[in-house]
């Protein structure tokens, strides 16, 4: 009897070891699974941040999506303005010409500075160049991708309709250059 309940022990022991190992290999099996997908989720997360991200290597500090804006910006008509004025439409707001405006704006690094310069001819700008005007290098990378790509989101349109908010990966440079618009609109009026 002794035996019996010696092999009976035993065999318990081997079944509890049987089931133990695999209710640990389903738990190792389920640690994968939550494993793999919390990789695919973070994995996909990466992949759906980067097609946000900018396209050279950026900061957060100038990710900032409410720029500060100064509230100072000296316009200035250039001298082809004044003989393309003459020529303006009568429905038209403002005068055909090219303007010429100064925006600032607050980076993390301090207030920047932004030079634009603007054609308009019956409202709308056929013409548009962004010079960098900063004294910070990361402000003057941002500068320079936001005038390679403002052209394509302001010219063709009505000066009253744009408000830009990010070119290029950059947003708060557009703070400076709305500002500098106002400017030249008030000089066009």
């Amino acid at each position: 009897m002794a035996a019996l309940a010696s092999v009976e022990t035993v065999g318990a022991q081997r079944a509890t070891e049987t089931i133990t190992t695999t209710r640990q290999g389903t738990a190792m099996t389920t640690r994968q699974k939550k494993l793999a997908l919390a990789t695919m989720t973070g994995v996909s997360l990466s992949v759906a941040l980067a097609g946000c991200a900018t396209t050279s290597g950026s900061t957060a500090a100038d990710a900032e999506t409410a720029p500060t804006v100064s509230s100072t910006a000296a316009a200035s008509p250039s001298a082809s303005s004044s003989a393309s004025a003459a020529a303006g439409s009568s429905s038209s707001t403002y005068k055909d010409g090219e303007y010429s405006a100064q925006g600032q704006y607050i980076s993390p690094n301090g207030q920047e500075t932004i030079d634009v310069s603007l054609t308009l001819a019956g409202d709308i700008i056929t013409a548009v160049t962004v010079t960098p005007d900063a004294t910070n290098p990361t402000a003057v990378s941002y500068q320079t991708q936001f005038a390679d790509g403002i052209a394509a989101v302001v010219v063709g349109k009505d000066i009253d309709e744009i408000s830009v908010s990010r070119v290029a990966g950059s947003s708060l440079t557009s703070g400076g250059f709305n500002q500098a618009v106002d400017a030249i609109k008030a000089d066009a009026s």
